[in-house]
């Protein structure tokens, strides 16, 4: 219902031409940013109600008391790929995240893997590349999210996240206490729940705008014919330079794999493909433009300099052994 919006909204009431680029963009950025604000109330709005009744400092607690041996990782990881999300669709369910006091490792755990693994990412990565490639694809994703939150989570970093999200986090819990000990109903709890969500929402609404801005402008100017003319040398630095590239772009695993598949088709060697797809969909400036609501520039470098290290040391895998 969203991109039928988008296409009568550009295409039929604007009446641009669907073959331009401006088009093109303009079309991407009304569909993406509707999307992401709804992702982000509804997303605000549901973590709310659990933290009402399930409060998630709770959580917070028991994994900080207990020996788990990492497996929480694993399953935040593993959450992440089985949901459907892009890295600024990631961005609302993250901040819920760290609104409910979820240990800040364990969080990056999803933020890694929710947008390079999914669903439908898969079974168009499957009809590409064939099961093996899929296989490790899946396995290295879910492996990256596990071993980014644990090495990120051995850092101590919640003291780099906002003044903005931590009142948030300060907020609910006070709030959530003074509803157990009021026994207040979930009617009586709703308004309270709504309002915060919406609060959040435009706290992050010109983050989401500038970040969708640069990703639209990109998706619709750049040709493919760019990024293929420099990235099929069969030389080590290809990798490291396909991940670099990607950072600027913006689009979700399902969107990137038949370009993906054009590019090995036209000589780029897989490994450099996957590695330029990984730097898209999990180190997108978009993302780190949104990201900047909820930590400082210091955390935003650790996070993404981890996370690139891993998908280049990916890419040279792939490279290695396909």
């Amino acid at each position: 219902m969203i991109q039928k919006f988008a296409d009568w909204l550009v295409f039929n009431l604007i009446g641009l031409d669907a073959s331009t680029r401006f088009a093109i963009a303009l079309n991407f950025f009304v569909f993406e940013t509707i999307k992401v604000l709804i992702l982000l109330f509804v997303i605000s709005a549901i973590m709310g109600i659990i933290n009402a009744y399930f409060p998630i400092d709770r959580l917070k607690n028991y994994l900080q008391t207990h020996k788990l041996y990492g497996l929480q990782y694993l399953l935040a990881s593993f959450f992440g790929a089985i949901t459907p999300f892009c890295s600024c669709s990631s961005i609302p369910l993250f901040v819920g995240f760290v609104k409910g006091g979820v240990p800040l490792g364990v969080t990056f755990s999803f933020l890694i893997t929710s947008p390079l693994v999914n669903e439908v990412a898969v079974a168009m990565f499957l009809g590409a590349f064939g099961l093996k490639t899929t296989i490790i694809y899946v396995v290295s994703g879910i492996i990256f999210g596990t071993l980014g939150g644990i090495i990120l989570g051995q850092f101590k970093l919640e003291r780099h996240l906002s003044p903005w999200v931590l009142q948030i986090q300060k907020d609910s819990i006070e709030q959530t206490g003074k509803w157990e000990a009021e026994h207040i109903s979930f009617r009586g709890r709703l308004p309270g729940i709504i309002k915060e969500s919406w609060g959040i929402v435009k706290g992050v609404l010109i983050y989401v705008l500038i970040g969708i801005g640069i990703g639209s402008a990109i998706h619709g100017f750049v040709p493919e014919g760019f990024f293929t003319k420099y990235l099929s040398a069969e030389q080590w630095w290809t990798v490291p330079a396909a991940v670099l590239i990607g950072i600027p772009m913006y689009s979700n695993a399902a969107g990137i794999v038949p370009v993906i598949e054009v590019f090995v088709r036209k000589g780029v060697a897989i490994g450099t493909a996957i590695a330029f797809m990984m730097g898209i969909v999990g180190l997108s400036l978009p993302e780190m433009t949104m990201l900047k609501k909820v930590m400082n520039w210091k955390l935003i470098g650790i996070f993404f300099g981890t996370i690139a290290v891993m998908f280049i040391l990916s890419g040279w895998l792939f490279n290695a052994v396909l």
